[in-house]
């Protein structure tokens, strides 16, 4: 299907899975690793393309505490 770009929210504190959890349980279950932007970088930047052409995307694990304006991208494997 087409790309697809949502918003949810997440407790404060709330570590990556956790995140993932929130859109869908096998996320969290299958999570291997984020892919991780904040917001004002990405607007800086252009978009995800300019951001991963300039190295900005981080790769965090499993302890990761999403922050205010993280944008992820979800690795997992079911």
């Amino acid at each position: 299907g087409p790309d697809e770009c949502r918003a949810w929210t997440v407790r404060r504190g709330a570590l990556a899975p956790e995140a993932a959890g929130e859109i869908h349980s096998d996320l969290q279950k299958g999570f291997i690793r984020a892919e991780v932007i904040s917001y004002d970088d990405l607007m800086t930047l252009g978009g995800m393309n300019e951001a991963k052409a300039k190295g900005r995307l981080r790769l965090e694990g499993k302890e990761y505490v999403v922050q205010d304006g993280d944008i992820l991208n979800i690795r997992f494997n079911i």
